[in-house]
């Protein structure tokens, strides 16, 4: 690839006679290396210049027309090629931004030159100047996808004033540069439009030119408009760089919204992407709760159970020894009371309900103490409450702890007795 380009730029100098390599490589580059295209746009006798900004100015927009709009087309009249890194604008730790906020001046200068001209040809009249300096005009047109229409002023030149009044304030005119182009002025009396008018090679006024932001740092002149001209003539002049550029501007702007439509596609894709991981995020920790909730219950549920399981096993092992107890309690008193006597003059015949209306009947040698009474209730397989008292309705008397000692002869129950049991709550 590189001898191919080599092999058409030694061409193209060849058959138009421009030495300047650089130049050459830049015009070709253009017209994407069309030689054929690039020979039809050169007219004979054209100079193509290659010339510095002042480094002031450049220095306020370094790094803003870089990598900014692809010119398309070469036009007649010549390509005014600025090399900016030739400067070695690239020392220095600030940024282009840092600098180009450094240059009041030169938006001042330009605020007065809109002011100066609004008072001298009438406020609302000609092309709408912007109050910047060329850097950030430039970035201006770059940002709208336009040309910039350069005017340099000079107040004292005899034909400013009708080319002010008559051209730029013609309302044709003023209405396709407003329409078309990033408007900018500036008056050769100041720093930066003097020294931009020795930059551009201004030897005739009026003095106009149309230029646009290209590739590798560089700024390409469109047009350079020189001498009194009609507003047919100046309109002419302008459409004719529009036509040429137009297609470059709006493949530039079909790019940049292709870009910024797919930096936003990433960010929604992006964003879409993350809302669907942190909703899988979200549903793995529900599912981990859920999960871990149902662990807590079944580990709960399996704890329950087993104090349940225990609990009911404590009760059944308390109630058999409690059973047991009993049974020994009940063959202990039964044992205690020996055998039961035969009737006779000193046998007591007692006769006892059970709260279930059971009734029990045994004799008692009546030297018996009433505790023998509560043996042989104990001794039954009757009654299961361990708290209990033995009463006689008639008269109602109630057998308590302190009557226990009594036999059954002093307590009344000889020879015979008929006692129920109050179950004590």
């Amino acid at each position: 690839m590189a001898e191919t380009v080599d092999d058409k730029v030694s061409y193209f100098q060849a058959v138009t006679g421009i030495s300047d390599h650089d130049l050459c490589t830049e015009i070709l580059a253009a017209h994407n290396w069309d030689l054929q295209l690039a020979q039809q746009q050169q007219q004979p006798g054209i100079a193509w210049k290659l010339v510095t900004l002042p480094f002031y100015v450049v220095s306020g927009g370094v790094g803003l027309i870089a990598g900014s709009i692809r010119l398309g087309a070469w036009v007649a009249g010549g390509v005014l090629s600025r090399s900016l890194s030739i400067l070695g604008l690239a020392q220095g730790g600030g940024g282009g931004g840092d600098r180009l906020l450094e240059l009041p001046p030169s938006a001042a200068e330009a605020a007065d030159f809109v002011a100066e001209f609004e008072r001298e040809f009438g406020a609302g009249r000609g092309p709408h100047f912007v109050a910047e300096g060329f850097a950030d005009a430039l970035q201006r047109a770059q940002r709208e996808y336009k040309l910039l229409f350069v005017y340099l002023h000079s107040p004292d030149h005899p034909d400013t004033p009708a080319f002010c009044g008559g051209c730029l304030c013609a309302e044709p005119v003023a209405a396709f540069i407003d329409e078309n182009f990033v408007a900018w002025g500036g008056s050769i009396r100041r720093t930066e439009g003097f020294k931009m008018s020795n930059s551009l090679n201004a030897s005739r006024f009026p003095f106009c030119a149309v230029v646009m932001a290209s590739t590798n740092q560089r700024i390409v002149l469109l047009r350079q408009i020189e001498g009194p001209k009609s507003p047919e003539e100046m309109i002419t002049t302008l459409q004719g760089a529009v036509e040429e550029c137009s297609a470059s501007l709006v493949a530039a702007r079909i790019d940049a919204e292709e870009r910024l439509n797919n930096q936003r596609l990433r960010e929604e894709q992006d964003a879409a992407y993350r809302a669907a991981l942190e909703a899988d995020q979200a549903r793995e920790r529900q599912r981990r709760e859920e999960q871990e909730k149902r662990e807590r219950e079944a580990a709960e549920a399996e704890r329950k159970r087993k104090e349940e399981e225990e609990a009911q096993e404590r009760a059944a092992q308390e109630a058999a020894e409690k059973e047991a107890a009993l049974a020994r309690r009940r063959q202990e008193k039964a044992m205690a009371l020996g055998a039961e006597p035969e009737k006779g003059p000193d046998v007591t015949r007692v006769l006892i309900r059970f709260p279930t209306g059971e009734r029990k009947e045994r004799r008692f040698n009546s030297s018996t103490t009433i505790t023998s009474l509560y043996d042989y209730v104990d001794s039954l397989d009757c009654l299961k409450a361990e708290k209990y008292s033995l009463v006689s309705n008639f008269p109602r008397v109630t057998y308590g702890p302190e009557k226990l000692s009594q036999t059954l002869e002093e307590a009344g129950l000889h020879p015979q007795a008929s006692l129920f049991i109050e179950i004590e709550q």
